[in-house]
Order: C-alpha cells, then structure tokens, then sequence
C-alpha cells in the first residue's frame, strides 16, 4: 500500500511538473517573394489569416525590395529560375519539400497535384521538390472589337501561326498600329514552339548524347524568320522581352497579344473591351505537332537547406495552409495562376467565377499526362540566363542585323555556357542545388 501510494505522488509531481512547464514559443519563418500587385496584396492577407490562427509558428514576410542583407537566409522564398543571386547574394541549398512535408508528417502526395503541374517540381522520382505557387502557361489573347472592324469572326481566333498571319493582315488594313505583339519572346516563341513541335529544348546528355541547347532546329529557325518576315510588314511589333506587350494589348492599341495565361484575370477585372482567349498557334505543316503541349513556368516555393526541425515543421505547417482549397481558390482567383489541385477548380466552377469553357480547358490540360512535355530536361539549369541571350539575339533579328539561323546558333553556342547540368547526387542532409 505505501509502494502505491509513493507511486501515485510521483505520478502526481510529474504531471504537475509537465503542467508547469511552459509551452514551446511559436517559430518564426522568414518568407521571401518579389511578387507584385494583387499577389504581393493577397500574400500580405493570407499571411496575416495564417499568424491569427497559427499556434505553433508565425510567418515573417519579406519584399525583396525591402532586404538589406541577402546573406539572411530566409525559410521559403518564392523565385524564378536562376534568380537565386538576387535573392539571396549567392546559390544556397535547397531543402526538397516533400522532405519538409514528412519532418512534420503532413499529408503530400504529388498525386493529388495536376500531372502537368507536378511534372513542372517534381524530380526524376516523381517527387516535390517546390511548391508550384505561381505558374502559368501561354495563350493568344484577341480583340474581339478589332475583329468585328477588320470583319473577321470574333468567335474564331487564329489557331495556327499561318492563320495569325491571315489575321494580321486584315487587322493592318484596318488599324495599322499594332495587328499583333508578344511578351515574353524568349519563353513564348522558342521555347514553346518547341515543345509544341516535338523539338527539345535542351539535351541532358544521358545515353552518351551531346549535352546543350537544341533552340535553333529547323522548326526554331522558321519560326523567328517568319516572325521577322511579320516584324518588317509591320504586322508584328516588339516592345521588349518582357511584360511590356501586355499593356499595349490592354490599352487597345494591340489586335492580338501571346503572353501567360495569368494576364487573363487582369482583362477579366478591367475589362477594357470585348477579348477572347484562346491555345497558343501552332505550325500545322510540321510532323509530330502537338499543340496543347505547352510549358508551365513562373515563380515556386523553394524551402532552404541548413534549417533546424522546428522552424521545417513550421513550414510544413504552412504549405499544409496554402494547399487548403478555399486559400488556393483565393490565389488563384486573385492572381490568375495555375491551380496546383483540382480542389480550387471545383470551387470556382460552383462559384461562377471563370467561364465555363475557361474551367474546362484548364481542367483537361492540367489533369491529362498527355499534356506532360519532355522538351525541357529536369536535370538541366540556367534557362533563366540564356532567356536574356535569347533575347538579344532575337533583337538582333528584328533590327535586320541577323537573319534567324544565325541569331539562333549564335544563342545556342552562347547559352552553352551558362546551361550546366544539376548535380547528380543530394548532399548528407539531403538538400539539393537548383
């Protein structure tokens, strides 16, 4: 009896001990992002919904703007390819997030993912390295207003590249300031032409072929011939590599516009005139075509490397939050980024937000693996760099200083340089180099 009741204190004073003992303070995670406009302002919101109800850790949000030491890991950082020395000074290790997910035992399986967005994170393995947070594809974007003027059905948009040119001719004879225009030259006209095509983008020397870029094959080379044969028509107008295009469309002064499909939902805000949105074209005359097989690319969630377990399980904690349907949903409806489940989707059909034909499609290219492109290999970085090489070369082209073959072997042998294979094996902590 007195075994027991000695027993029954102790168990007494231990729970009284654990009682006392006080709770684990919350843990800060820096997230960083250089996200503009109704993103920036959604992922301030979201952040702040996220710290109200947290108990376990709470997200500091950082504007790249806003860094004044880059050597100042943060936890997550939401960045491009290749833009690791802006946001950081330098190419720290990245933690491969479906580790960070196990360290807090959340629920993740890249099966839950679309196909054609998981293919975009995933690793040889199929697992998540990111979080596929900001993606896009491209499309056509047309002036219905300006098809009813040059008397064209603004019900059918131009499905192939031949068809854009018919298009624009019409347009000109009408409005000769803009027939059509593009942003994002690099990535819109060489590298999904690419892939639409069937061409690589790039080898990855395995099975002993030559490792490199492969953006100046025959398809490449007429492509940007006959965008110069447009660009000298007057019937294609350049106005920079990146987004500058987009606002020339949006002011009307464009007919037609290929940029990301992200730029949908600022037309469905605005609405500055009758539009329609349609695939990107492609060559009808070239075998193996497979037009909806376009490219995904933007900015992922990337988890650093050299963080202690703590501070990862608060990270999966918050990646468990941003794949909630209802906050997807938001994203998504805010931003118009791709959805990275079908849950969002589902929410946003029920709601009425998008169109109905808009769901449709989005749901059939994101959910069928046919959509999936090899054109890109995963064990290959740099794309990021030889974008701007791309560019110049294509400017080039533009101003009559080089015809199109030239200008694209002279990229090729250019982006050479900067294209390097990824490393073949993770570090002992199990991070790896983007």
């Amino acid at each position: 009896m007195l075994r027991l009741f000695v027993l029954f204190l102790s168990l007494i004073s231990a729970a009284a001990a654990q009682a006392a003992k006080p709770a684990a303070a919350p843990v800060d995670i820096v997230f960083r992002h250089a996200q503009t406009g109704e993103a920036a302002a959604l992922l301030v919101d979201l952040v702040d919904r996220y710290n109200a109800e947290s108990k376990t850790g709470r997200v500091v949000l950082q504007h790249l703007n806003m860094v004044t030491d880059l050597h100042q890991l943060p936890h997550l950082a939401l960045l491009e390819d290749d833009e690791d020395p802006k946001f950081f000074g330098s190419h720290p290790r990245m933690q491969p997030l479906h580790k960070v997910m196990a360290i807090a035992k959340e629920k993740f399986d890249a099966k839950d993912f679309f196909p054609v967005v998981a293919d975009v994170v995933d690793d040889n393995k199929g697992r998540i390295q990111a979080l596929p947070l900001a993606l896009s594809v491209p499309v056509l974007y047309y002036n219905k207003d300006t098809f009813r003027k040059a008397k064209l059905d603004p019900e059918k948009p131009p499905a192939t590249w031949w068809e854009v040119q018919e298009t624009a001719g019409k347009i000109f004879d009408v409005d000769r300031r803009c027939p059509f225009t593009s942003s994002n030259l690099a990535w819109v006209h060489l590298e999904n032409v690419a892939t639409q095509h069937s061409e690589p983008i790039a080898n990855s020397g395995e099975r002993g072929g030559k490792s490199g870029l492969a953006l100046n094959s025959l398809v490449e080379v007429k492509h940007v011939a006959l965008l110069a044969s447009w660009h000298k028509s007057f019937y294609f107008r350049y106005f920079g590599p990146g987004r500058e295009a987009d606002e020339k469309f949006l002011t009307g002064e464009c007919g037609m516009l290929t940029s990301d499909s992200s730029l949908y939902m600022r037309l469905l805000k605005r609405k500055p005139f009758d539009y329609g949105v349609a695939a990107l074209p492609h060559h009808d005359d070239v075998r193996d075509a497979a037009p909806g097989k376009v490219l995904p690319d933007g900015a992922l969630l990337w988890a650093l490397a050299g963080k202690k377990k703590p501070e990862y399980a608060a990270v999966a904690h918050f990646i468990a939050y941003l794949l909630r349907p209802e906050v997807q949903k938001e994203w998504v409806k805010a931003t118009g980024f791709l959805p990275m489940t079908p849950a969002p989707v589902q929410s946003l059909a029920a709601e009425g937000t998008l169109p109905p034909d808009i769901l449709r499609r989005t749901v059939q290219r994101l959910s069928d693996k046919k959509y999936v492109s090899s054109a890109k290999p995963k064990a290959m970085a740099g794309m990021g760099r030889v974008r701007a090489i791309l560019s110049e070369e294509l400017e080039a082209v533009w101003a009559n200083l080089k015809p199109a073959k030239e200008a694209l072997d002279t990229a090729v042998r250019r982006g050479n340089t900067l294209l390097q294979p990824a490393p073949a094996s993770a570090a002992a902590d199990g991070s790896v180099a983007r």
